[in-house]
């Protein structure tokens, strides 16, 4: 088997997008050393040094694995053969009862909540 590497600059492109954050508002939690133009090369590079990582993982409040590991062909790959009509074993829903990136974005914003909370309690 091919040992594929994963792409972390799209990976946080993707996952910035599923949480509705634009590159400007990155650039803002970032700091002052960031632009949009900054944010879109970062978005580019195959790989992402550490540090960097830890803090968008920070800023986005994402687990640095999920930029890491995410793969999105061996994501659609599991879909298809899960979901997909020629599946054995699975039964496919054509009318789901939620929707699972409402779920993610409603957990994210749960736990944004609480560290707002938790950082006012501190005040």
């Amino acid at each position: 088997m091919q040992n594929k590497k994963i792409h972390q600059g799209r990976n946080i492109k993707r996952f910035r997008e599923m949480l509705g954050i634009k590159q400007e508002a990155l650039t803002f939690d970032l700091g002052e050393d960031w632009n949009q133009k900054k944010i879109s090369l970062l978005e580019q590079k195959e790989t992402i040094e550490d540090p960097l990582l830890k803090r968008i993982s920070e800023v986005l409040k994402i687990p640095v694995e999920a930029f890491q590991n995410f793969d999105e062909e061996e994501a659609v790959n599991v879909i298809a053969n899960t979901f997909g009509d020629h599946s054995v074993g699975y039964q496919k829903n054509d009318n789901p009862i939620f929707n699972p990136i409402e779920q993610v974005l409603k957990l994210h914003e749960e736990k944004n909540c609480a560290v707002r909370k938790n950082a006012e309690r501190k005040r």
